[in-house]
């Protein structure tokens, strides 16, 4: 991926939020694909004709099969004030999955505590309190139904590694494609249907409130409900 296809969805002097591909890294690991941050480097110097090193800071990730919004700072003035609206839970992060087993309830709060082994990338939810777990919070509600997959709108109070994921899978639903948290069968391009639909915040300078909203991928998973 290069900066020239870039799906842009909020952008100003403080903040640039881009609708990101599954596939792509957020920042670099192992692999040694380039990541988005860096893709948005380049972004950001061509546009705006920046010479020398360009300063994006990192706010929050998404997994790397993951679509959907992802906002950088472009200031450390916007990062330091970004970062405190995310570790207050003062956003709103709205996330669209598809799952193929409906949910027992049609809306409900889901509380696990979560364990994760690094050595693995896995993680593991537990319904009693864990000496080693983080406490974790999410609300889902059953918004469609199409072609035998159940669209659920998710918002998690917290955000922990793989939460959406395992906490899903914790009540037999796993996300179609998430074959590491139990779900039968991969998708073609190793994504999975989750996606970071919305994130809602006060504008970290401007004091505004800003609503990003990021457009569904283009496959046959989402199609029935673009």
């Amino acid at each position: 991926m290069n900066y020239q296809k870039l799906d842009v969805v909020f952008e100003d002097n403080h903040l640039l939020a881009i609708n990101k591909p599954a596939g792509v890294l957020v920042q670099g690991d192992a692999t040694g694909d380039k990541p988005l941050v860096e893709i948005c480097k380049d972004y950001i110097k061509v546009n705006y004709e920046k010479p020398g090193d360009v300063f994006l800071g990192v706010i929050h990730r998404l997994d790397r099969p993951v679509s959907g919004v992802v906002v950088f700072a472009r200031t450390s003035k916007a990062l330091e004030r970004m970062n405190a609206l995310f570790k207050n839970r003062e956003t709103k992060k709205t996330y669209w999955a598809l799952v193929s087993e409906k949910p027992s309830k049609d809306r409900d709060k889901l509380v696990h505590w979560l364990v994760k082994d690094e050595k693995k990338n896995k993680t593991t939810a537990y319904k009693r309190e864990h000496p080693e777990g983080s406490l974790s919070e999410l609300s889902y509600k059953v918004i469609g139904y199409n072609s035998g997959l159940y669209l659920l709108e998710v918002n998690p109070v917290t955000g922990r590694p793989h939460q959406i994921r395992v906490q899903l899978a914790s009540m037999g639903c796993p996300i179609v494609g998430d074959v590491k948290y139990g779900y039968r069968e991969p998708v073609v391009d190793a994504s999975i249907c989750l996606h970071s639909y919305e994130l809602e915040f006060v504008h970290p300078v401007k004091k505004d409130r800003i609503l990003i909203t990021a457009s569904l991928p283009k496959n046959d998973f989402w199609k029935s409900f673009s």
